[in-house]
């Protein structure tokens, strides 16, 4: 089989189940941090006002309002990390014989988590990951204007909270009945059903043709079940072939988490008069809505450009820059401070650095993801997704770690 024969998305629905799914699941994790004003109140001591418009002044938090926010982000990301290790390097050694003797739809459950997706959009072509990456970045983008919304209406937190957990349950639902279709679409099973034999072939044919003419062996018909026909992956071999993406994507996403929403979300504005309800939707806007907008106006646009091209030294050169954001916005008007100097107070400096911040998150994160599986042999493309989620979740946890550093150096 060759891809001239593959069969056509018909109506994009594939590329759309991997938009849902990639929705599904970060909508609720965006949600939780939404909702960040309502555990916070919940924290504060003595009494407090449960409307969604309430400003509380950030020098009367107490310790345990004041961690919260990193407190909830290490917490996400810790079990993150440790499932996407489990389903990147132990599926292969401990489920592989046991896994391979049950239905196919029950083997690929797993896809649900966030490891198994990227795993299996890596045995399609490249553009079928950014879906999943544009579908994260719309849930950020979804549950940003919900928080407006909430705070234009004027409603009481717990309502609005409610509304959040049971907006990302619904989400949820949709997702799951989304990937039950998944394994029933032609072009799937195409790509799903190849994924090993294809590779098994071209192996074969190589070995013929070193042989000199005319005694190439002819080798008899076998009927081999799919786990003998299987070629061998090794995880360590194919984490060598796509060790810059690795890093790279893990780096990207250390410095996101470092600073978002840890520090970014206690910069307050320099804007205060009286009546105008700036102070109240700034961070909701500046911060939320607008990473969340330019995240995922970056990760959607690989699906028309992806430069640098996969083996370009600018795609390194380009995520290592990022590490220029966690100074800049640590230099905001981040309140309170104790240590470093504000050099940055004006709300224009922080706007534009959060658009630069967000969109090169959105677009390099993407590219990663998307170049990671292509870098090796079509049969090692599933492990290679599932290692690439594996750094992915590593920078998360090492960024949530990192952002109780930061936020103590200001």
């Amino acid at each position: 089989m060759t891809a001239a024969n593959a069969p056509r998305d018909r109506y994009n629905a594939v590329w759309i189940i991997f938009f849902i799914l990639g929705l599904g699941t970060l909508l609720p994790w965006n949600f939780f941090m939404t909702a960040t004003m309502y555990f916070t109140s919940r924290l504060k001591n003595g009494e407090h006002n449960l409307t969604a418009n309430v400003t509380v002044a950030i020098d009367n938090r107490n310790v345990f309002e004041s961690k919260f926010n990193n407190v909830m982000t290490l917490c996400a990301m810790v079990p993150l990390l440790i499932f996407t290790c489990l389903n990147s390097f132990i599926h292969q050694r401990l489920f592989e014989n046991v896994m391979a003797q049950l239905k196919p739809d029950f083997k690929t459950f797993g896809a649900i988590l966030q490891g198994s997706l990227f795993g299996l959009a890596g045995m399609l072509p490249a553009s079928y990951t950014t879906p999943i990456m544009s579908g994260q970045g719309l849930a950020g983008t979804f549950a940003a204007f919900s928080m407006i919304c909430a705070l234009a209406s004027g409603s009481a937190l717990q309502d609005s909270a409610f509304g959040y957990f049971i907006t990302a349950c619904v989400v949820i639902l949709l997702a799951i009945v989304s990937y039950f279709a998944l394994p029933k679409m032609e072009f799937f099973q195409y790509y799903s059903e190849s994924n090993g034999s294809r590779s098994s072939s071209d192996e074969e044919n190589k070995m013929d043709l070193l042989k000199p003419e005319g005694h190439a062996e002819k080798r008899p018909v076998l009927s081999l079940t799919d786990e003998e026909s299987r070629p061998a992956v090794s995880v360590f071999g194919i984490f060598k072939q796509i060790w810059v993406m690795a890093l790279s994507v893990c780096f990207v996403f250390t410095i996101t988490i470092g600073v978002f929403p840890a520090v970014t979300v206690d910069v307050k504005t320099t804007v205060v008069e009286e009546g105008n309800g700036w102070n109240t939707y700034f961070i909701p806007v500046s911060c939320f809505l607008l990473f969340n907008l330019m995240d995922w106006a970056g990760r959607s646009l690989t699906a028309v450009c992806m430069w640098p091209g996969k083996d370009s030294i600018w795609l390194p050169i380009l995520v290592i820059a990022r590490l220029v954001f966690v100074p800049l916005f640590m230099l905001c008007n981040v309140q309170p401070r104790h240590y470093l100097p504000m050099v940055f107070s004006h709300d224009a400096w922080y706007i534009v650095f959060m658009i630069l911040f967000s969109f090169s998150n959105g677009y390099l994160a993407s590219l990663c993801m998307c170049f990671g599986p292509k870098k090796v042999s079509q049969h090692e493309a599933e492990t290679a997704g599932a290692i690439m989620a594996f750094f992915l979740s590593l920078g998360l946890a090492v960024g949530a770690a990192l952002s109780f550093a930061f936020r103590a150096m200001i």
